[in-house]
């Protein structure tokens, strides 16, 4: 399947604006496509109680499997204090793990951006080497 970049960041780039993170005031989305060409988004949505917070990473592929997706292909993710992106974005280790339930370590395209000319790709196989999936339970 072809990855179209610009418009998976752009997607991203357009959640942002419904990150809720009035504590941290660092707002993050993402944006997954999936296997059938669909793309999902999430927002990191922070909480009082500070562990209860949860991950754009995470919310983006939840929403994909509420829906019935269960393989991604790629993830765009962005992320900046008061939602100005000067940096790289990666996901967490939490995140990372739940990547890797839902996708081939060696294909998942992660893409961190500043926006939809300057990113950084990875696999996620480079970002969680040696993991444990889904396939070591079978």
């Amino acid at each position: 399947m072809k990855i179209d970049r610009d418009k998976l960041i752009r997607c991203a780039l357009d959640a942002q604006k419904n990150s809720y993170a009035p504590y941290s005031n660092f707002n993050v989305a993402a944006a997954v496509l999936c296997s059938s060409g669909k793309i999902y988004t999430g927002v990191n949505v922070e909480n009082a109680s500070y562990p209860v917070s949860v991950c754009a990473e995470r919310n983006a592929i939840v929403h994909a499997a509420a829906e019935g997706e269960r393989q991604i292909i790629a993830i765009a993710i962005v992320g900046g204090a008061n939602a100005v992106n000067t940096d790289y974005c990666p996901p967490c280790g939490v995140c990372r793990q739940v990547m890797r339930e839902f996708a081939n370590p060696n294909k998942l395209l992660v893409i961190m951006a500043k926006s939809p000319t300057d990113y950084v790709e990875k696999t996620l196989e480079e970002l969680l080497p040696m993991s444990f999936g889904p396939d070591h339970l079978k």
